[in-house]
């Protein structure tokens, strides 16, 4: 078959439905790994890809990709997401007035913490989008995720697998002075230009991270619409690279990952969403701090690095917080 154009100017900006169903059926994995998979593209993720990995470590130099968790975070309500509400349970206060009821001196804080599990840098899951009534690897939605949670792709069942090569495409540095504009649309070509002028290789079962500077240009500036507005972000045409590059995973500092607004001229939400979480099995990052990354990447003069993202094993989750650690 005829593989779909890489070149975004080639999509029709007015048949969304056929640019991306024509994505899904070129790109889709569906029983690659087996009808009961439930990690997708994280099955090319491998344990000597890891050793290779831990290889990379030089210095023992840990860097957070993680925005904060608080209050004064970028959420303004959208379908219910909310940043972090923080409160404390038990305070030093309430230990120097000795009203904890504890023997001999003792006293201590305690604290809860409510939030959406998408509200923060964080994973996308595999039960977190459908295409058609259809979740990853061709399971009816209702069956997958119900009031219950996602009953087979809990993102549970990806927390011991994602740790391996970390490879950085700083896409912001290389086509600009580090700030993509919004509603850059990032091509297959450019993330290929990204990596040759880094002098990188992306690799099978790679974790890559795209910086396009949105976060920066947010830190700077305030959220203001970083939630959902516009941004640079990955173009649809760059399903196929996604899939040939055979990578496990991907994750940018933006809120949506793909160029918004979307492109097309008509209604459309997320569309290479729609084609790499259900279709392909891609496991989706967003919200990631990759500055501090950049610079020390710049620094090394290399773009790859042990990168440890482990999400939290909440049963049945369809997203997760984390705190990737890139290690130099």
């Amino acid at each position: 078959m005829t593989l779909p154009s890489e070149d975004p100017a080639d999509i029709d900006r007015t048949d969304p439905e056929r640019e991306i169903r024509v994505r899904a059926e070129a790109f889709r994995n569906w029983g690659r790994w087996g009808e009961d998979d439930r990690l997708g593209t994280l099955n090319l993720l491998s344990e000597a890809d890891r050793v290779v990995a831990a290889a990379l470590v030089r210095t023992g130099r840990t860097v957070s990709l993680a925005q904060a968790f608080d209050t004064d975070g970028p959420q303004k309500g959208w379908r219910r997401r909310t940043n972090p509400v923080h409160t404390m349970t038990d305070t030093g206060t309430d230990a120097e007035r000795g009203s904890q009821g504890f023997p001999h001196g003792i006293g201590g804080a305690d604290d809860v913490i409510a939030m959406p599990l998408q509200c923060s840098t964080q994973w996308d899951g595999l039960g977190h989008i459908f295409d058609h009534g259809f979740a990853w690897n061709g399971r009816r939605a209702g069956d997958v995720v119900t009031s219950d949670g996602d009953l087979v792709t809990g993102i549970e069942h990806a927390s011991s697998t994602i740790a391996g090569r970390g490879v950085l495409l700083d896409v912001g540095r290389h086509l600009a002075d580090g700030e993509l504009e919004d509603g850059y649309a990032i091509s297959a070509a450019e993330l290929d230009a990204c990596a040759a002028a880094q002098g990188i290789e992306v690799r099978r079962g790679d974790i890559v991270l795209v910086r396009t500077g949105r976060y920066t240009r947010a830190k700077r500036e305030g959220w203001n619409d970083y939630a959902g507005g516009a941004a640079p972000g990955l173009s649809l045409t760059t399903a196929g690279w996604l899939h040939r590059t055979e990578i496990a995973a991907i994750a940018t500092d933006t809120w949506g990952f793909e160029v918004r607004p979307n492109e097309f001229d008509v209604p459309s939400f997320q569309p290479l969403h729609q084609v790499v979480i259900p279709n392909m099995g891609l496991t989706i990052g967003e919200m990631w701090d990759l500055d501090d990354l950049a610079d020390a990447c710049v620094e090394r003069g290399s773009w790859e690095f042990l990168l440890v993202a482990p999400p939290l094993p909440i049963t049945g989750a369809v997203g997760s917080p984390i705190n990737p650690l890139a290690i130099l």
